[in-house]
C-alpha cells in the first residue's frame, strides 16, 4: 500500500502481513518450531530435554503461521486441555521481527479461533528465562495460575491463564 509522505510523494512504508490457519503438517510451521527449539535449548540449558517432551507438534490441529509477504515470520498453536480450555503452544517470532506486536497478533488470532471452536479459557506455560514472553502474556490479559499438569512443582515454569 502506498501512503503520502510529507512532501506529497507516495512511499512504501510498511509490509503486507497475513495469517494462515493450518496444522502441524505445515512445513513453514515446522521450520519456525525448529528455530524456537534452538532458542529454547540455549535458554533452558540442561532443563530443555524435560520441556521438549511436552512440546511435540505431530498432532496439533490448530496452528497459525504469520507471513510477511511470502516469508513465514511467526507462529503459534493451541490444543485442547479440557472441554472448555485450550493450551497455547509453540509461540515464536523470528528475532528480526520482534518488538513489532506480531506475537500479540498471533496470540489474538489463536484466542479468537479457540473461542469460535467453543472454548472459554486459555492456559499456557512459559519459563522464567523468557521474560519477553511473560510480558507479552501479561499485556494480553493473562494472569499467573498454579503450575498445572506436568509443570506442577517445576521452579522454572510460569503458568498463566485467561478467561
Amino acid at each position: 500500500m502506498l501512503t503520502p509522505s510529507a512532501t506529497g510523494n507516495t512511499t512504501e512504508n510498511f509490509y503486507m502481513l497475513h495469517l494462515k490457519k493450518t496444522n502441524s503438517q505445515d512445513i513453514d510451521f515446522q521450520e519456525l518450531v525448529q528455530l524456537l527449539d534452538q532458542d529454547l535449548s540455549i535458554r533452558d540449558g540442561d532443563e530443555h530435554a524435560f520441556y521438549a517432551q511436552f512440546n511435540t507438534i505431530q498432532t496439533l490441529q490448530h496452528v497459525i503461521v504469520l507471513y510477511q509477504d511470502n516469508a513465514a515470520i511467526a507462529c503459534g498453536a493451541f490444543k485442547m486441555y479440557e472441554s472448555d480450555t485450550v493450551e497455547i503452544k509453540r509461540m515464536y517470532v523470528r528475532p528480526e521481527y520482534r518488538n513489532k506486536g506480531l506475537a500479540l497478533q498471533v496470540l489474538t488470532a489463536l484466542e479468537i479461533w479457540a473461542q469460535a471452536e467453543g472454548y472459554t479459557k486459555c492456559i499456557l506455560e512459559t519459563g522464567l528465562k523468557q521474560p519477553e514472553a511473560i510480558r507479552l502474556y501479561e499485556k494480553a490479559g493473562y494472569v499467573p495460575m498454579p503450575n498445572y499438569g506436568q509443570y506442577a512443582g517445576v521452579e522454572n515454569s510460569v503458568c498463566m491463564q485467561k478467561g
